[in-house]
């Protein structure tokens, strides 16, 4: 049987070497041995100690645990890449910050919310970054799907729940919200305002 130090350096390389979050139940198969979640959580927050003060991190999120760079020392980081980080228009992080704060919503209550249109571009985006995820469908003619935020996107975030959510400027400032908008957004008509103030009433 492994001592405690020897299960953290275990529990150490296999969260160095994972490429997603390794969750309690994936954490513990890695041990012939039965360890209660308690003690592993025990191992994960000594170990967690181990690395303050790094440039690496051990962050429990909404996916589990990983290893990830401290946010500080992201600029360095970025001199060696040559693919810019992805910006995103102030629709798109206004559209997610709605659905963020406001999920589970329809496209209707967004634009009600917005007083625009919101672009197919807008979602199709936000569900490619893995942000958002449709989770059912409004009771309501035409059934309008309903978006919600997904676990990619407090990883992403580095929270593990949504009750961890930090004021919507932070939002902003971590997502890397660029300064444009979308020129392809006009305000609805009137009939399409109508129709989320309708569902919202039901």
């Amino acid at each position: 049987m492994l001592n405690p130090s020897e299960a953290k350096t275990v529990l150490e390389t296999a969260l160095l070497a994972a490429q997603e979050p390794l969750t309690l139940a994936e954490l513990r198969r890695l041990f012939e041995e039965d360890i209660g979640a308690d003690t592993l959580r025990r191992l994960l927050d000594e170990l967690r100690e181990a690395w303050q003060g790094r440039g690496v991190e051990l962050v429990n999120l909404a996916s589990g645990w990983r290893f990830q760079t401290r946010p500080e020392f992201q600029q360095y980081l970025e001199r060696l890449s040559h693919d810019k980080p992805p910006r995103y228009s102030r629709a798109v992080m206004e559209t997610l910050a709605i659905i963020a704060y406001r999920q589970p919503v329809t496209r209707g209550d967004i634009e009600g919310i917005r007083g625009v249109t919101v672009s197919t571009n807008v979602i199709k985006s936000l569900e490619a970054r893995g942000w958002i995820d449709t989770v059912g469908y409004r009771d309501v003619p035409g059934r309008p799907a309903l978006y919600a935020t997904t676990k990619t996107f407090l990883d992403d975030l580095g929270l593990r729940s949504l009750q961890e959510l930090p004021p919507l400027e932070q939002i902003s400032s971590t997502l890397d919200l660029a300064p444009q908008t979308q020129p392809s957004e006009e305000p609805p008509a009137a009939a399409e305002t109508a129709a989320p103030a309708a569902a919202a009433a039901d």
